[in-house]
């Protein structure tokens, strides 16, 4: 191919790239497949490779990241972000509605409208373009100056990398009044809200357990965290959105309103939520505080109040600012889910990995629906940030469906300076307890010998998520562990119908019940398998991929970290941690009986069926399936190339609705989501 062809070539595929990631991203009205828009984007990074100088810094192949930035520089805004004064009553909101009533009606203004936003709650950025395209995004910082996080914005698929002012659309004659929109183009700013949804948090989250890595307490920050990853590779991994709110150029006109600003945002191919209102009268603007307080736990983001701003410019100037805050806008802040209760005790949880968790135990408390008495401190970094002492009186904090939280210390409260320190032993087994460098987490080094982790191992292996034995909770396990019938998962396919008849709360039946389900976990699929051992770091997601890579235990298990890491999505700490487990007695012996009680090493997840409606969708389940398992439904669509998710986002292809479907149904309505039934399903997988 010659320069010019593939030149030719990288434009057009820059320009439908462009195109469909608004449609899909914006809009969420997708005209391809995953598949094809996949494909596009491979043949554009491969003509970007021949040819590198046809690369643009706005092309979407930016968007997978790759740039390792060591130190974020500083740059300053052109105007400063500033921050907005906050009220929490109506009574608040009408003395400022009657300040800006009375400064407007000193200059003779007898009338003014104000636009109702939603708060998001997430992180403030700037992006600048010139030429209409993206040349560098930065935080809040002071107001003044912030951190150049230019490369990490670029894998945001909501931030356009160049924008089309083909596709502005006509108000009146203010749009294309030749004398501003020419020099418009060539330098505007826009200003917005950096966030992570809650599904994808919730995802991510679980995910991050699973691997037995520390958890975000919330998408907020969950998002500070990411946009300041030094690897922009690692900032396109975690799904971050951009709602823009503003938008600033010496070029444009005071009559342009920010109302028409909005449209004019949303026209360029910005992401502007829909919920916003353009209010006369302090009355319209509380039905729309009261409206959005109630359907709050509705929206796919987490929010905390509304920003009333005054709608036309020319009234901003008239009202001015202060030195910290515009006097033209206000941020109303809805009632927080918070609670306050007392701390009785820390107790100490060791986990399968030895990994020594603190638990905060509480005075109940009703918090959002739910009595809380129990609330997770994650690790000792937590306890020194929060300045915990015994018998503190704590403020509770609850989002949606975010776990309960410890979100801070009340100090006036206070009746002990007796600060909460991390055990010296293992709460479990007594051995003296390491933490590892580099490491927020206190570990038990006694993996052969601790009871606690034994259990916690074999919990995890009988677990839904990995072998999904069905008859045994936690409580038999305890028994069985107990009574020393068994000592690690390779024990339980040993088990005598004889010997657990005898026990409590065992008779005939519910012995053969176990040794049933026992014998069908055996040929679970191979992802399940890796995921059930419990491998350090290795996630239910990680062994997905490790199954279709190594499609047997014995070749993961014979695998180096470089080959390992020739996969391209298993890194070198996930890689270290795999190897490192296969090189451990234990794992011998546990491997060993497994393979002589017949289980698997060699399932389905190396199976493959080509079905073109189901590769790259993404399906959730929910309700009651009647012709299928949950977990035949979920390998069904994995073995055709799909992906299984638990909770319901804009990014999710079908819903597959059973009997008594809740919440998730709901959910997937509202964003309009397909819907399919079981049959539908079957039909749709090749069963039916």
């Amino acid at each position: 191919m010659t320069e010019s062809a593939a030149k030719a070539e990288a434009e057009k595929l820059r320009e439908e790239l462009h195109e469909h990631n608004y449609r899909y991203y914006v809009l969420a009205d997708p005209t391809i497949s995953d598949f094809e828009f996949d494909k596009k984007l491979e043949r554009l990074i491969e003509i970007e490779s021949v040819f590198p100088n046809l690369k643009t810094p706005d092309s979407p192949s930016q968007r997978v990241g790759g740039v390792v930035t060591k130190n974020f520089p500083v740059v300053r805004h052109r105007e400063r972000m500033m921050s907005l004064s906050n009220t929490y009553s109506l009574e608040e909101l009408r003395d400022f509605y009657e300040r800006v009533e009375k400064g407007l009606s000193v200059e003779g203004i007898s009338t003014f409208e104000m636009v109702c936003e939603l708060k998001f709650d997430g992180i403030a950025i700037s992006l600048l373009y010139e030429n209409g395209r993206f040349t560098q995004g930065a935080t809040r910082g002071d107001g003044t100056e912030g951190d150049d996080i230019t490369e990490n914005l670029k894998t945001i698929p909501t931030i356009p990398l160049r924008t089309n002012f083909s596709k502005l659309t006509t108000i009146d004659e203010k749009w294309n009044h030749a004398i501003w929109m020419n020099e418009f183009k060539n330098d505007f700013e826009v200003r917005g809200e950096a966030l992570m949804l809650k599904a994808d948090f919730e995802t991510m989250n679980r995910e991050r357990e699973e691997a037995e890595e520390k958890i975000f307490a919330n998408p907020r920050n969950a998002t500070a965290g990411t946009l300041k990853q030094q690897d922009s590779k690692e900032v396109s991994k975690r799904k971050l959105t951009f709602f823009a709110y503003h938008l600033e150029s010496k070029s444009l006109p005071d009559s342009l309103s920010h109302a028409e600003r909005l449209k004019l945002l949303s026209d360029l191919g910005f992401n502007v939520y829909s919920a916003r209102e353009v209010a006369s009268s302090l009355n319209e603007i509380t039905k729309f505080l009261e409206t959005w307080e109630t359907r709050r736990d509705s929206l796919p983001f987490e929010i905390d109040g509304a920003v009333l701003k005054v709608n036309h410019i020319q009234h901003r100037k008239l009202l001015g600012e202060t030195s910290k805050s515009p006097r033209w806008a206000i941020a109303y802040k809805f009632s927080a889910r918070r609670a306050e209760t007392k701390l009785k005790a820390v107790s100490f949880q060791v986990g399968r990995t030895g990994a020594i968790t603190p638990v905060a135990e509480l005075e109940p408390v009703p918090l959002a629906g739910s009595v809380i008495s129990r609330s997770t401190l994650h690790n000792f970094d937590e306890i020194e940030r929060l300045g915990l002492c015994q018998g503190d009186t704590v403020e509770l904090e609850k989002s949606g469906d975010v776990i309960p939280k410890v979100l801070r210390v009340i100090p006036e409260l206070r009746v002990s300076n007796l600060p909460i320190k991390p055990p010296s032993n293992c709460p479990s087994c007594g051995t003296p307890l390491l933490k590892p460098e580099n490491e927020v987490n206190y570990y038990c080094p006694n993996e052969e010998g601790c009871p606690d982790q034994r259990k916690g191992r074999i919990i995890h292996f009988a677990s839904r998520n990995a072998m999904d034995i069905g008859s045994l909770g936690e409580a038999i396990i305890d028994q069985l562990f107990n009574e020393g019938l068994i000592q690690d998962a390779g024990d339980l396919f040993f088990l005598e119908k004889s010997s657990l008849s005898q026990l409590e709360r065992f008779g005939d039946k519910s012995a053969q019940n176990l040794l049933d389900a026992l014998e069908s976990c055996k040929s679970r699929p191979l992802d399940r398998l890796i995921f059930a051992l419990g491998i350090r770091h290795v996630g239910s997601a990680t062994a997905r991929i490790l199954s279709l890579k190594f499609p047997s235990i014995d070749k993961l298990r014979s695998a180096t970290v470089e080959e390992l890491l020739e996969t391209g999505e298993i890194g070198e700490t996930i890689a270290q941690s795999i190897t490192e487990y296969f090189r451990k007695r234990p794992t011998e012996i546990i491997l060993s009986k497994l393979k002589n009680a017949g289980v698997a090493f060699e399932g389905k997840a190396a199976k493959v069926i080509e079905n073109l409606a189901v590769k790259g969708k993404s399906f959730v389940f929910t309700g009651t399936l009647e012709k299928l398992k949950r977990e035949e439904a979920s390998d069904f669509v994995m073995e055709r190339g799909g992906k299984v998710s638990g909770s319901v986002s804009k990014k999710t292809d079908f819903v597959v609705a059973g009997s008594e479907a809740g919440s998730k149904l709901e959910k997937a309505k509202s964003l309009g989501v397909k819907v399919l039934s079981e049959d539908e399903f079957l039909k749709l997988i090749g069963q039916l």
